[in-house]
């Protein structure tokens, strides 16, 4: 697949499984790196087909790496994928790209295993739970950490996403924030489309970590550094 025009002189490129994530990363480069050139591919039939067979197969994993790699050919500097169901396929592409490409929540979970022992993963799709689990694991082992994850489904709130009741999603999802966090050190959200809605959710006893702005930040000091 030729590598679009717009991919040339973008310092990231994004690959994203929802529209809505486009806003939220231009609006973190404006507040956190002003001027830096971003490119989004959005690539919904990645996680559709991923919710479908109900976790990451062969086939979607291959599929999502070709994506990651056009997009490493691309002209960008360092390319992230920002859906963490698909975050191994991501690690995967790694191996291949001649370019660094990551997952959007491995800073986060290098950040999680900092911050306390006992660790709950949020997430409202239930494929998500398992890379993210694996992901923390993987970011314990490499720091020497000993950690207790705990899962936290919000299932419930999935079907106002997909209907883009935003609001609804955010709120579904704040709503049980607090009850989670009286059973954890430290809190992560395992789906970038939640991270609205830790601004919802009032003073939490634990800290409360999202992908987005932890994975820009990143990002953008590896697109610095390599450019």
């Amino acid at each position: 697949m030729p590598p679009s025009h717009r991919h040339h002189g973008a310092a990231i490129a994004f690959l994203h499984t929802a529209a809505v994530h486009i806003d939220t990363f231009d609006a973190l480069r404006d507040e956190l790196a002003p001027g830096l050139a971003l490119t989004h591919a959005v690539r919904e039939d990645l996680l559709c087909a991923t919710e479908k067979a109900g976790g990451l197969t062969a086939v979607v994993s291959l599929r999502t790496q070709e994506a990651l790699l056009a997009l490493a050919e691309g002209g960008a500097r360092v390319v992230v994928c920002t859906c963490s169901t698909l975050g191994p396929a991501a690690e995967e592409a790694a191996h291949e790209a001649e370019i660094p490409v990551m997952r959007i929540d491995r800073p986060m979970a290098d950040a999680a295993v900092h911050a306390g022992r006992v660790i709950g993963v949020c997430a409202a799709l239930a494929p998500t739970l398992q890379p993210t689990r694996a992901l923390i694991e993987n970011s314990a082992a490499r720091a020497g950490r000993d950690v207790e994850i705990r899962e936290f489904l919000f299932d419930d709130v999935w079907a106002a996403f997909r209907a883009g009741r935003l609001d609804d999603y955010y709120g579904g999802i704040a709503a049980r924030l607090a009850d989670a966090a009286r059973e954890v050190d430290v809190l992560v959200l395992a789906q970038a489309s939640m991270a609205p809605a830790a601004d919802l959710c009032g003073a939490l006893p634990v800290p409360l970590l999202s992908s987005p702005r932890i994975g820009f930040a990143e990002a953008a000091r590896i697109a610095g550094v390599r450019g």
